[in-house]
């Protein structure tokens, strides 16, 4: 599941004319050009990659089905969604946690611009630390962990799904997070 907070942010773009619905579609659509540019990223580097989305542009992308994503993974294709649940209101985050739990993952990696969970905004507050590990209470009842809705986090933990939280633009990050070693913050 992309993101497309680099574009537009749904609940952001909400008021002065704009509607909540529609503020959230065009986030959804932000989504649809991060997954486009990434998998041609991919594709462009002999990574066989597929964008699929949740919502309807069939002359941009795939539609998503369960059983599209789990062909194309099992042909070895990196499968790349976009648009989000395909509804207002619910985060890529939430979806995420959603496409893992339907996907049988093992962990949700999310890739960000932070190197993990701090124990307070380290953009705000010069001294703040990084926290290795993390329980699920802790993420969802701790108001300064904000890496992630509440939402997600919740479903993650009613779940027992993992959470990675690591820097995507670091080197070798992705890869090592989808090879299962340490990097950021695990919640769990």
């Amino acid at each position: 599941m992309v993101g497309g907070g680099n574009y537009a942010r749904g609940a952001q773009l909400a008021g002065h004319g704009i509607g909540r619905v529609t503020a959230d579609n065009i986030g959804m659509l932000a989504t649809m050009m991060n997954a486009l540019a990434l998998a041609d990223v991919f594709n462009n580097v002999a990574v066989s990659a597929r964008a699929l989305t949740n919502i309807k542009a069939d002359q941009v992308a795939d539609q998503f089905t369960h059983r599209r994503a789990i062909s194309d993974l099992g042909k070895g294709h990196v499968v790349i969604v976009a648009g989000g649940i395909g509804r207002p209101y619910l985060t890529t985050d939430t979806a995420a946690v959603s496409l893992a739990l339907e996907l049988d993952c093992d962990a949700v990696l999310k890739a960000t611009k932070v190197d993990g969970v701090y124990d307070h905004d380290p953009e705000q507050f010069p001294d703040a630390r990084k926290v290795e590990q993390m329980s699920f209470d802790e993420a969802v009842s701790n108001g300064a962990v904000r890496v992630m809705d509440k939402a997600a986090l919740g479903l993650a933990m009613e779940h027992h799904l993992p959470i990675i939280v690591f820097n995507a633009l670091a080197e070798h990050n992705i890869a090592s997070a989808a090879a299962g070693n340490s990097v950021g913050t695990k919640i769990s």
